[in-house]
């Protein structure tokens, strides 16, 4: 393994290569191992080299966009792990916001307003990258990322791109195809409609505001941590099952909003884990749901 890191380090250099590098540095929950190979890439061409060298040597990759919604176990992820907030780029053409994976899904939103754009109010403050919102369908406050998406460039495992509709990406609640491929997102369209500057930033000033009043946006933490399951809202599950409050090291139910679990100090993965291994076994006890994570969880067990 090695010779393999000190290749990427030489063909990609140190700023978009780090080595044996704790993931805790970059996930929002502040915990993770290391990364055998963290890349950093800059431009498609970048992605296609490293997944050619990766492919070479059969390593696994594993892409993490900016981490949010994302817990990795403490032993860390093999092989190439990429973390795509490099990738940046923002440009408006006429009604449409064109975004590189790794744009802060609340900087698109930004730009949206900047150019009175509307449809993308809802995920003003959704912590996500464009590849992360895309990957998992991100939503908040009756909006979705499909409502607004006509096209998503991906790389495939064999470093070819390839464009694929609203209707081709598959999208359903918190799910798109990408989850179930090996595809990369490089970029996405999303297309919107003119709207009033002053009425656009009025419902993101809401939805915000919203969102810090019922959030623990003051502690770190992976977002919301499962998915709403049918005919029931999980926060008021959790609450009724009297587990606010509930902790495993520095891991706890957050007090704020029972959907949330959030890092009081020095939690480990594991913590996090068996938190959500205790919730869930606590609702199927007293109210027979089945609950369903919606963060990812990988790494090294």
């Amino acid at each position: 393994m090695k010779q393999i890191q000190e290749l990427f380090v030489e063909k990609f250099t140190e700023e978009k290569i780090k080595i044996e590098k704790s993931l805790s540095a970059y996930t929002n929950t502040k915990t993770g191992g290391p990364a055998e190979i963290l890349a950093f890439p800059t431009e498609s061409e970048d992605i296609r080299g490293m997944i050619a060298i990766a492919n070479e040597y059969q390593l696994q990759i594993t892409v993490i966009g900016n981490a949010s919604n994302l817990i990795v176990r403490e032993k860390g992820i093999r092989g190439l792990v990429i973390i795509l907030t490099k990738m940046n780029n923002v440009k408006i053409i006429d009604n449409t916001v064109v975004a590189e994976a790794g744009s802060a899904l609340i900087g698109v939103t930004e730009h949206a307003y900047e150019a009175g754009l509307t449809g993308m109010e809802f995920a003003a403050g959704i912590p996500g990258s464009v590849g992360g919102a895309v990957f998992m369908n991100a939503g908040a406050y009756g909006g979705e990322i499909k409502q607004v998406v006509s096209e998503v460039e991906v790389l495939t495992p064999e470093g070819k791109t390839k464009t694929y509709t609203n209707e081709q990406m598959l999208f359903s609640y918190r799910h798109s195809r990408i989850q179930d491929e090996k595809d990369i997102v490089l970029s996405a369209i999303f297309k919107l409609q003119s709207g009033e500057k002053k009425e656009i930033r009025e419902k993101m000033d809401n939805f915000n505001f919203l969102r810090g009043a019922k959030q623990p946006l003051e502690y770190p933490s992976c977002g919301s941590v499962f998915k709403r399951p049918e005919g029931h809202f999980t926060g008021k599950l959790i609450h009724d099952a009297g587990l606010q409050g509930f902790m495993i090291g520095g891991a706890q139910i957050s007090l704020k909003h029972a959907g949330f679990i959030v890092n009081r100090g020095n939690a480990t993965a594991a913590d996090y884990i068996a938190v959500i291994d205790h919730i869930k076994k606590v609702i199927k006890q007293k109210f027979a749901v089945e609950l369903e994570t919606e963060v990812r969880i990988i790494g090294e067990k």
